[in-house]
């Protein structure tokens, strides 16, 4: 029974179980072996800002193309693993416009990991996490597939393969 002032008991375990697996998972260099992509459709937050190797990100620098966000961290392997996919998926001649969401980090930690990674798409900073907030992240990575119209398409949770990524970009590109 709810005593009317928050969660259940039950409610609350479940997600500090959730919690527990997944900054277990990012701490030990591992992540499941196949992501959890979750159909959605809503708008995009509003995402723009200091681009942390130089220059700024602005709406209409991906405006009406298909765009992968990706929420990372420099102390989370699986982001780490993932950024040559997006790296690549940017550069392609049909890529789409991928941008990275540094999760609460010093800027000069994640710029300094940027630029030694030689990350091929821009990445903003979440200082505070507000922006992971907006867009519903439960923890990282979590990556966003979105529409021309600026609509979320996708929300893939965990570490994502370039067959689920093409897969979801596809499908976002032909609907």
């Amino acid at each position: 029974m709810r005593d009317g002032g928050g969660p259940s008991a039950s409610r609350r375990a479940l997600a500090f179980a959730a919690l527990l697996a997944v900054v277990t998972a990012c701490s030990r260099g591992s992540a499941p072996t196949i992501p959890a992509v979750e159909d959605i459709s809503e708008p995009m937050p509003a995402l723009a800002g200091q681009v942390l190797t130089g220059g700024t990100l602005a709406r209409n620098d991906y405006a009406g193309r298909v765009t992968v966000v990706n929420f990372w961290a420099t102390t989370c392997a699986p982001c780490v693993r993932e950024m040559p996919l997006l790296s690549s998926l940017h550069s392609g001649p049909d890529g789409a416009f991928v941008v990275g969401v540094n999760y609460r980090e010093g800027a000069a930690i994640a710029r300094e990991f940027a630029r030694d990674l030689a990350v091929a798409y821009p990445s903003v900073r979440d200082a505070d996490g507000s922006l992971a907030s907006r867009f519903g992240v439960p923890f990282l990575p979590t990556t966003f597939v979105i529409d021309g119209d600026g609509q979320m398409r996708f929300k893939v949770m965990g570490e994502i393969d370039a067959e689920t990524l093409e897969r979801l970009v596809d499908d976002v590109r032909t609907a």
